[in-house]
């Protein structure tokens, strides 16, 4: 587990969860007070995400963000009022030493896993580093992302399953890939909704399949992955990135209960068989 998170006493997988992009402070600060509450209540060690900008868009008319520094103010924010860490992506070496003075999380995009600078930049700032895993890569493959971070004197680092291209439009999970991964001695981060994704749509929007998140999250508690990744949003239908399949945050409280029982039945089996 990151070093930032506090451990869950009943061994239960901690979550990053929080709106795709900054939007304004009311949003963010809405969205945390309703994690916080429930993960409260099931013992959940839990990160606020939010991307302060977003770099990744199929077309140049997309909102990307409310400017770097006000999203990155209202990420520390969240921070400060509700006493928990923060993640958000970065995409450039430079990036890394401004987004790692108002959190605690660096996390790399998938679509630049390989690139060595951005690796090597966030690694040196002493923050956590969450490598989201190329949907071009195999799980074996991140071993060496995973290996430039230590090799950069960072040994806080993670791996984040995010799913893997299937033909043009569409992605798929290979559960195999989570204790694969976990050899590497690091956490294994599920991405529940980036995982239900359809890129690369005509209309130049991803799209997704939002009614299959408790399905893969199932599947990931079941086979023992460390911690989940999920969007939420108030509204998706109005969301400004990443709509298409994040969460409504009013069905958050009892997904989180539903995958809660689950981990505590496969804690339960792994402790049997021990």
């Amino acid at each position: 587990m990151f070093k930032c998170i506090k451990p869950s006493s009943t061994n239960n997988f901690f979550l990053l969860a929080g709106p795709c992009v900054i939007e304004g402070e009311k949003m963010a600060l809405e969205i945390a007070e309703t994690m916080v509450k429930i993960t409260d209540e099931l013992n959940i060690p839990y990160v606020f995400k939010g991307s302060y900008r977003k770099a990744n868009r199929s077309r140049i008319d997309s909102f990307t963000g409310i400017g770097d520094l006000e999203a990155l103010r209202i990420l520390a924010k969240v921070r400060s009022e509700f006493g928990v860490p923060v993640v958000t992506d970065i995409h450039l070496p430079e990036e890394a030493q401004m987004a790692a003075d108002y959190v605690d999380i660096l996390q790399i995009p998938a679509f630049l896993c390989r690139q060595t600078d951005l690796l090597v930049a966030a690694a040196r700032t002493g923050k956590a580093v969450n490598i989201k895993k190329g949907q071009f890569l195999s799980p074996q493959a991140m071993t060496h992302a995973v290996q430039k971070v230590r090799d950069a004197g960072n040994d806080d680092v993670a791996v984040t399953e995010r799913g893997t291209t299937f033909g043009y439009q569409d992605l798929i999970v290979d559960y195999r890939g989570i204790p694969q991964m976990q050899e590497m001695d690091c956490p294994v981060i599920l991405d529940v909704t980036h995982s239900l994704q359809q890129p690369n749509q005509t209309a130049g929007v991803t799209g997704g399949q939002p009614e299959m998140i408790e399905t893969i999250a199932r599947a990931g508690i079941a086979v023992g992955v460390d911690g989940l990744f999920m969007e939420t949003h108030q509204n998706p239908s109005v969301a400004k990135s990443d709509g298409a399949n994040m969460l409504a945050l009013d069905k958050m409280p009892q997904l989180l209960r539903n995958l809660t029982t689950l981990r505590m039945a496969v804690n339960a089996m792994s402790e049997n068989k021990a």
